[in-house]
């Protein structure tokens, strides 16, 4: 499924600021399972120069600076993301044989290369009864599971809009949590255990399930993204696997990595400077479906109906107030009555006696079109399996009158023969394509 994601995001100051060096984290890492499509970030005020850089940890950041001297009273980043979606299992992971089992060390020199992420913290009381109690060893992946699913069971998700992130021991004695919350506690007991962890910040997209079977529990009722937050662990022979606390499940399809990190702060979306504080912040973030439109599954009701037809009266009184003229597209399609039983005029395309009874049709047309109007002849379609080009006859004309071609003449049109127009059969006239390749064949055989 293709889905557009919208994220718009403003600070508003109360007075002029001058703003200083900001860094946005808002493009999807290269490890995202879902395939990006299209993605563009658009920075208000305008002057705001962008210059795109990866960091040590293969995140793509963007790093903004503005003119000096310069002041505004607000700041707008507005990101689009195109992304496909496909269903993902999240276990369909390689574990090395030599990690299968806990506890175990990191193999092959993997200890210097994950150092920052294996940092042990101060670990607290909480904390460390809370990695306590967790089973000593046995396998890995369900250790994983069991530990992902306790920090869900033991941590109520809240949603916390004032800033800063909870420490471990203040989420375990207050129960409660945000996502970035539960994400550090993640990150915390999985280095206390001697694997390394980093903590990531995202988009959570989760769509509606349109299945009704019956009996089963249904899932979103609407589409709906948020940023959010989780923990990757690095499994030696798996690479670094997504755990989601709030939900106790591992991060799928949906979880759309943006930055990952040491520690949190360094994978904040937005963090810069400015000469006076923010009094205003607003974000809206929403998704759609490309190509995948609700389909209705029943006859539009009257008033459906009725709205549908206001719709397009309104719209068509829009284009005629701005004098913009639609037309049918399309090309009408012509036979012969002259020589009907001609291959050209049944199952081929092209024939002499289509190309001279199309300058027939041209020499007319352009009598009865205004004065001035121009026959073009010029490279028609070229359809797969064909080795040269079709050709065709077109006009050219301006509704003010004014001519285009003053003297026909000089247009290296031949006109047909004279009996042609009375319904005799006119003199067949060789197709430009059909001379051009047989002038070809005559030079190699040269």
């Amino acid at each position: 499924m293709r889905i557009r994601v919208r994220h718009e995001t403003r600070y508003g100051y109360d007075r002029p600021a001058a703003l200083g060096p900001h860094v946005v984290r808002l493009r999807p890492a290269p490890h995202t399972r879902a395939r990006v499509l299209s993605y563009s970030l658009q920075v208000s005020p305008a002057r705001a120069a962008v210059r795109w850089q990866e960091d040590p940890w293969a995140n793509r950041i963007a790093r903004l600076t503005f003119p000096v001297g310069a002041e505004t009273t607000e700041l707008a980043l507005t990101v689009e993301l195109a992304l496909e979606v496909r269903p993902v299992n999240p276990f369909d992971f390689f574990v090395d044989d030599r990690c299968k089992e806990l506890p175990f060390r990191y193999p092959d020199g993997l200890e210097h290369e994950l150092a920052p992420f294996l940092g042990v913290p101060d670990a607290g009381p909480r904390l460390r009864a809370f990695v306590a109690d967790l089973p000593a060893g046995g396998p890995f992946t369900p250790w994983l599971v069991e530990l992902n699913r306790r920090v869900a069971a033991e941590v109520a998700y809240v949603i916390r809009n004032e800033p800063g992130i909870q420490t471990p021991e203040e989420t375990l004695e207050l129960r409660r949590g945000s996502c970035r919350d539960s994400a550090l506690l993640l990150v915390h007991a999985l280095r206390a255990r001697g694997l390394a962890a980093r903590f990531v910040s995202g988009y959570l997209v989760q769509l509606a399930d349109e299945g009704a079977i019956p009996d089963l529990p249904r899932g979103m009722l609407q589409d709906v993204v948020d940023l959010h937050a989780w923990a990757e662990v690095y499994v030696p022979g798996g690479g670094w696997i997504g755990l989601d606390g709030t939900s106790g499940l591992l991060c799928g399809e949906g979880h759309v990595p943006l930055c990952t990190a040491v520690h949190p702060e360094l994978a904040a979306p937005v963090s810069g400077t400015a000469s006076a504080p923010a009094s205003r912040f607003e974000f809206a973030l929403e998704v759609v479906r490309l190509g995948h439109e609700p389909r209705p599954r029943r006859p539009y009701t009257d008033d459906q109906w009725a709205a549908l037809r206001a719709t397009g009266r309104a719209v068509d009184a829009r284009l005629a107030a701005q004098g913009l003229a639609l037309t049918m597209g399309g090309e009408p399609t012509w036979t012969s009555r002259e020589q009907p039983r001609l291959p050209e005029w049944n199952l081929e395309a092209l024939g002499p006696s289509k190309w001279a009874q199309g300058l027939r049709l041209a020499h007319e047309l352009r009598r009865r079109l205004p004065a001035g109007a121009l026959v073009l002849q010029q490279q028609g379609k070229h359809y797969p399996g064909e080795s040269l080009p079709r050709w065709a006859l077109r006009f050219l004309w301006r509704p003010d009158g004014v001519p285009v071609w003053r003297d026909p003449a000089r247009l290296d049109l031949r006109a047909p023969e004279a009996d042609g127009a009375r319904g005799e059969p006119a003199r067949e006239v060789e197709p430009p394509a059909r001379a051009a390749a047989e002038a070809a064949r005559q030079a190699r055989r040269a």
